[in-house]
């Protein structure tokens, strides 16, 4: 099958058209044009090892390419936008009348892994916890704070943006449970244990403590977890710094702290210890169940340690290891 007619142009040529034409309708920013640039070039140089034209290549020559860059070692993810730089080039070139076909059609995007969830151990979430408690080595005025986000957090697993816009009334009623507001407004109830309600309570007595005289009575305290200003909610600039000493409190290196890392043990330890998927669904406020999918990986360890601990043959195989004594 004959390849589609060449382009009267040089591909470089053209490749300064299609960018031009990616800035002049499209208001591409400066990096990714440059970027754009680079991956044209970086096909065109493979494309005169199969003796074709970039602007000619047909799918096999693209498929090949997209191999070429897996067997580098480049991530899917790079790969998948090179490709889509590639589209929009031969889309502009089928547009424009200068070849009529598009050969990136039949090809699928490279599809990344989805990254597995970084998340503490239950011992690491431990030694958090007792760091934030009083006399764990953080600032007098930053640990009531510490150790009553920290337990809400690991308690419910929500979301920080949603633990920071708590209103202060959230702790009343009969203190098991609080309503969260989360993505699309959206309300869920989930449990609150009994150790982030007394936490959460201190922090509140510490906080109404330490408040001048004149500001006695006032309403303006409506959040749960305050800034500075008391009329104001904490923001997650501030309880970063917050965490981050917790973190060095505890030992722990604060760039693997996060409030995001806290909901991901949440959900791990939670399946580690027999909760399932719908109920984790329920707590976490995902819409969609392939959202709370990305834990799968624990449910795969739990199950192979109940194979190894409770199937008949089991026990009445030797391990590898007694087998070579």
């Amino acid at each position: 099958m004959p390849g589609p007619t060449a382009p009267p142009t040089s591909d470089e040529a053209l490749f300064e058209r299609f960018l031009e034409m990616l800035a002049a309708e499209r208001g591409a920013a400066p990096n990714t044009l440059k970027a754009y640039a680079a991956d044209l070039a970086d096909f065109a140089a493979f494309a005169r090892t199969r003796r074709v034209r970039a602007a000619e290549a047909v799918t096999e020559v693209l498929s090949g390419y997209l191999s070429s860059l897996s067997a580098q070692g480049l991530s899917a993810r790079t790969a998948a936008r090179r490709l889509s730089c590639l589209r929009q080039f031969h889309r502009f070139l089928a547009r424009d009348g200068l070849r009529p076909d598009d050969p990136t059609l039949p090809i699928d995007s490279p599809r990344s892994r989805p990254a597995l969830p970084r998340f503490l151990s239950e011992d690491e979430v431990s030694a958090l916890l007792d760091a934030a408690s009083p006399g764990g080595g953080m600032s007098a005025r930053r640990q009531p704070v510490a150790l009553a986000a920290l337990e809400i957090l690991y308690a419910t697993g929500m979301r920080v943006s949603e633990m920071l816009s708590l209103p202060r009334r959230a702790l009343g009623g009969d203190g098991m449970t609080l309503l969260v507001r989360g993505k699309g407004g959206r309300e869920r109830l989930v449990p609150l244990s009994d150790e982030a309600r007394e936490a959460s309570l201190a922090m509140l007595k510490a906080r109404d403590a330490a408040r001048p005289p004149a500001a006695a009575g006032r309403r303006d305290d409506a959040w749960l977890f305050a800034g500075r200003d008391a009329g104001r909610a904490l923001t997650r600039q501030g309880f970063d710094l917050i965490l981050a000493e917790a973190g060095r409190a505890a030992g722990l290196d604060p760039a693997r702290l996060s409030p995001h890392v806290m909901r991901h043990s949440f959900a791990t330890h939670m399946l580690s210890r027999g909760a399932d998927l719908r109920s984790l669904q329920m707590l976490l406020g995902h819409a969609d169940i392939g959202t709370t999918q990305i834990y799968t990986h624990v449910l795969a360890e739990r199950l192979q340690r109940l194979v190894a601990a409770h199937h008949p043959l089991a026990a009445a195989r030797p391990s590898s290891a007694e087998g070579k004594g």
